[in-house]
């Protein structure tokens, strides 16, 4: 390699043995340049596969130059996706930049993008406040897109079971969708079960702050066993089903949501009154206009 501009050319350190420091997913690897000098680490949420020494951006990664500038990329502001890195299994990938961006979007739905996420027990009404809330903003001139849980196992996520990891896996998709749906300026609004807390966090930690809407259906449990329209509960109490939310699985309450939706034994709200609760969140926080 030759020098550039009179100074030396970068020096590589791959970094091998990665290991992580909370999660093997994460892949957060840190190292230091042998002989001195100062370094600069390309971090992300994969693997990190190579560090080159300040002095030069441009960087020879299997046998190609790269010379990026650093940028903020459509939901990932403030990564750095100047380099090739490794996301999970996928390794020498690199975010392409669009001149086209979110606020663009925006500016021609005169909305703004956000995930609406309605978790419950099963019949607790979450299918039907989404489709509400969706005609309501539909009626308003608002673009959105209903993920149901059930719909989405249909295509995206028919290879995916009830189990503790199939059903993380079923919320990090849907997560990572919801993510697209907004950065289009879309209102996502997402309907499924999601009872592991764990699982909503980490969906809600994919957007900006205040564009997760947690919504939580404060339904008892005996009243939707009560409704049970698809005859599920009946089933799991006969040892038909396993691992069903509610009975033989655990359901994991919002501590700090956005917006619960009571349930109440006299005078309780209808779907679509629910729904407006909602869409008045969403005028008073700014989402139904640019």
């Amino acid at each position: 390699m030759i020098s550039i501009g009179g100074k030396p050319p970068p020096r590589l350190i791959t970094a091998t043995g990665l290991e992580s420091s909370s999660s093997p997913k994460l892949g957060f690897v840190f190292a230091s340049a042998r002989g001195g000098g100062s370094v600069i680490n390309l971090r992300s949420r994969g693997s990190l596969r190579i560090k080159a020494v300040e002095g030069s951006r441009r960087v020879r990664l299997n046998g190609k130059v790269d010379d990026s500038n650093e940028k903020s990329t459509n939901g990932h502001a403030g990564r750095n996706f100047s380099q090739l890195s490794t996301i999970g299994s996928s390794t020498n990938i690199k975010w392409h930049e669009c001149s086209l961006g979110k606020v663009d979007r925006q500016n021609l739905l005169k909305q703004k993008g956000c995930v609406i996420w309605i978790t419950g027990l099963s019949s607790s009404g979450k299918s039907s406040v989404a489709c509400a809330l969706s005609q309501s903003l539909h009626r308003r001139g608002k673009l959105s897109y209903v993920l149901d849980g059930d719909n989405v196992r249909h295509g995206l996520n028919h290879d995916l079971g009830f189990k503790a990891e199939d059903r993380a896996e079923n919320i990090r998709r849907i997560g990572e969708v919801a993510k697209l749906f907004a950065d289009a300026g879309v209102i996502c609004i997402a309907s499924l079960i999601s009872p592991y807390k764990r699982d909503r966090d980490a969906c809600r930690a994919l957007l900006p702050e205040g564009d997760f809407i947690e919504v939580f259906m404060d339904v008892p449990l005996q009243v939707c066993e009560a409704r049970d329209p698809k005859g599920l509960y009946k089933l799991a109490r006969a040892g038909k089903i396993k691992g069903f939310t509610g009975i033989d699985d655990p359901y994991e309450p919002p501590l700090n949501c956005e917006i619960v939706l009571e349930y109440k034994i006299e005078g309780g709200a209808s779907p679509s009154e629910m729904a407006e609760k909602v869409f008045s969140y969403l005028e008073e926080k700014g989402y139904l206009q640019a």
